[in-house]
């Protein structure tokens, strides 16, 4: 477990088919692990079935899609079928997602989302373990051959112990270092309270890895930060942290649609103690730091730095892949797939909320 090391298949930019040479060359380079996202741009299953095709040994895993734009049948379906194409190498993470994708995207009341997570978790052990689950007695026809881990996505503290309790694994975001112990002692707090052994549970954070001019990249990073931590759920994330000092003018300035105010309010310490910035060394040193702190599978998602209207294809994203990973010049860069991909910025090919 410790030894992971996870690539993320939200790559701004990059069509479906180009995946392709940097999913190769990330498992030649010795990546154990690749984790979708599901928000605005590839749905979180698709991108998979294709990894499953293009890889041999690596463990892939929704990371995450949300409990309420699917029924638990359905991701009892899309469980099985990915892993029985993926020869048993499939991880589902789930999580209850935010009002703005769940409510005002998809028109989806928002409610009792701890309490939505629980439910889907007990309805996917019985599913897929080929029982009969929830009042209408679903079966799956085609249960899969072995066990589907469940991991659950968590930022505050009940979901966070929910997730060391019920799942397989704990997916978070967004995690200042300093932080990082108050979001273990969480999860372990859950462990507890399941009779789990401390530590047994996979603890997997999502990275956003910048390399490039580092006032472009704290730039784009200042960006991300005022879009996401205006988002309901993430604010009380972060002030559930101690930061709430930090983020109120940026947020009170983003409600009065102020966005390049906002941006330009974003907590300059905060943000460097969350975004992995610099250059591969110092990056590398500080994705250690928070292996050390309990990180047990790093998802690292590199975000190149590309000029406006220059497309942002696999040949690009090669060698950033490669300086992160595991093995350092271990895979060879890998062909670019044909065409390229209309990204004119990466900050345009990634989620606000």
């Amino acid at each position: 477990m410790s030894g992971r090391w996870a690539l993320s298949l939200e790559l701004p930019g990059l069509t479906l088919p180009e995946h392709e040479p940097v999913l190769r060359g990330a498992e030649a380079a010795g990546y154990t692990d690749a984790w979708s996202g599901e928000t605005g741009g590839h749905d979180g299953f698709t991108s998979l079935v294709l990894a499953a095709a293009w890889t041999e040994r690596m463990r892939l895993g929704t990371g995450v899609v949300n409990v309420f734009t699917r029924g638990p049948a359905v991701l009892a379906q899309h469980a099985a079928a990915l892993q029985n194409a993926s020869n048993g190498r499939f991880c589902l993470g789930i999580g209850s997602s935010s009002n703005v994708i769940v409510e005002r995207w998809n028109g989806i009341p928002f409610e009792r989302p701890r309490t939505r997570v629980r439910e889907t978790v007990a309805f996917l052990r019985a599913a897929l373990a080929g029982e009969r689950a929830g009042d209408g007695g679903f079966k799956l026809e085609q249960p899969p051959p072995a066990p589907v881990p469940i991991y659950i996505a968590a930022l505050r503290e009940r979901m966070l112990a929910t997730a060391g309790e019920l799942g397989d694994g704990a997916f978070v975001n967004f995690l200042p270092l300093a932080s990082l112990p108050q979001v273990i002692a969480a999860i372990r707090a859950g462990e507890r309270e399941a009779g789990k052994e401390e530590g047994s549970t996979d603890v997997l954070c999502r990275f956003f890895c910048i390399q490039g001019d580092p006032d472009q990249a704290f730039a784009l990073a200042s960006w991300m930060f005022a879009a996401y931590a205006t988002v309901p759920v993430y604010e009380q994330f972060f002030r559930w942290l101690g930061h709430g000092e930090a983020i109120d003018p940026l947020v009170e300035a983003w409600r009065a649609r102020d966005r390049a105010r906002a941006v330009e309010l974003a907590p300059r310490e905060l943000i460097e103690d969350i975004f992995i910035l610099g250059d591969a060394a110092a990056q590398r040193a500080r994705l250690e730091a928070y292996r050390d702190g309990g990180i047990t599978t790093p998802v690292l998602l590199p975000i190149p730095l590309v000029p406006p209207g220059t497309p942002a294809t696999a040949d690009v994203y090669g060698p950033l892949v490669e300086s992160l990973a595991p093995v350092p010049g271990a895979a060879a860069e890998p062909t670019p797939a044909p065409g390229g991909a209309a990204a004119p910025t990466p900050a345009q090919g990634l989620p606000a909320a």
